[in-house]
């Protein structure tokens, strides 16, 4: 069969031996074509992508090229200079990315001259202007926090005597909005139910369920967790690993008992391989990937507004409510600062509290036929009397 060449096409090769298309145009961030080269369908995803990518609303790529600079001084320079930093290498590949992509939006926004953000000087930037950007965001508040946190790191590092490219932190002093607290959907109990319903145990999606729910660790860890971490001591077992977020920063062990419901869960299961989940072609997966997979399961049990870290929110208020001190939620949960986990005992004592205190508020004898909390005599005679 003649292989076909279309414009801007390239493709790759995962690591689990599947092809990728992706349209890849200079200057522009690849967009994946899921369609395969040649069908109808393609053809409809590539004039689409090309179409969107040419319009004047398509965000550049920041050129992390040294053979292809930002102009000396200007803001997208400094991005470049922090990107290349040994601050920003010892941080996690996931917070990489994540600073990366908020700086290089930002700096993509054009005025009403058609000047980017990452064209202007860096040092004329001021608080009045970061408050705009965060501003402009206000209807996706964690996307404005973020710009925020971002910017304040740069500079931070910026203007650390070391690297003496800044003077002052323009965003230092912008604060953030403040959300409503809740942030992950923390699933309830009738959900879990709901979840093994349509994945009973003994299917992988249940598996799943029962490490997020009986370890509290993160989806980046139990894609990890496997036999390999498995320490028998006495008549249990324990697992021990070091957490993956922040652990090129300061690496944080944990070791917790496995329950009789999360071993019954992996024997009903087995994946074969050292991890306890594995994709379909026997490999672990990736944070990303699971996240996906675990999507689609709650989707089949009709909850598509949860999510892998709702569980660990779940686990965390389930021991709180069974009456789990703040010390042991962190160590449940590798918290090192006691006012995360605080935040779950706190509530759950006021649930305990006002169980025990509502009785306070019947007034004594109420219920009596003498006993009333309403005016006596009728609607009419009250007003009358008004």
């Amino acid at each position: 069969m003649a292989r076909i060449r279309v414009k801007y096409i390239k493709q790759d090769v995962d690591r689990h031996g599947n092809l990728r298309t992706y349209l890849a145009m200079p200057g522009r961030r690849k967009v994946r074509i899921r369609a395969d080269v040649g069908t109808p369908e393609f053809w409809t995803e590539y004039h689409a992508a090309v179409e969107a990518a040419e319009s004047p609303a398509a965000e550049p790529v920041i050129s992390e090229d040294p053979g292809q600079p930002a102009a000396p001084g200007s803001l997208a320079w400094l991005c470049q200079r922090w990107y290349a930093s040994a601050e920003f290498k010892r941080l996690g590949r996931s917070t990489q990315r994540t600073r990366r992509r908020i700086l290089e939006r930002c700096c993509a926004v054009r005025d009403q001259k058609g000047v980017t953000r990452g064209a202007k000087p860096y040092r004329t930037l001021e608080s009045r202007h970061v408050r705009a950007w965060r501003d402009k965001l206000a209807e996706t508040p964690e996307a404005a926090n973020g710009l925020v946190k971002t910017v304040r790191r740069l500079f931070a590092w910026a203007c650390d005597p070391s690297v003496n490219l800044a003077e002052r932190n323009p965003a230092r002093d912008v604060p953030k909005f403040t959300g409503n607290g809740e942030g992950w959907h923390a699933w309830t109990t009738g959900e879990i139910e709901q979840y093994i319903a349509r994945h009973p145990i003994g299917t992988q999606a249940y598996l799943a369920l029962a490490l997020l729910l009986f370890t509290g660790v993160r989806r980046s860890d139990v894609v990890r967790l496997g036999r390999q971490m498995e320490r028998r001591e006495g008549d249990g077992v324990w697992l021990r690993f070091t957490e993956t977020k922040g652990a090129a920063r300061l690496a944080k062990q944990r070791e917790i008992p496995m329950l009789p419901d999360l071993q019954a869960a992996i024997e009903a299961c087995p994946s074969g391989h050292m991890t306890y989940l594995a994709t379909a072609y026997g490999k672990p997966f990736t944070g990303n990937g699971f996240g996906n997979k675990f999507r689609d399961w709650c989707k089949q049990a009709d909850l598509p507004h949860c999510s892998p870290h709702g569980l660990r929110k779940a686990g965390a208020t389930i021991a709180a409510d069974a009456g789990a001190s703040a010390h042991e939620l962190m160590a449940i949960f590798g918290w090192r600062s006691i006012q995360e986990a605080e935040r779950y005992t706190r509530q759950a004592d006021r649930r305990r509290l006002a169980g025990r205190a509502m009785r306070l508020l019947k007034p004594e004898g109420f219920g009596d036929a003498s006993i009333t909390l309403l005016p006596t005599g009728s609607a009419k005679d009250r007003r009358g009397a008004g």
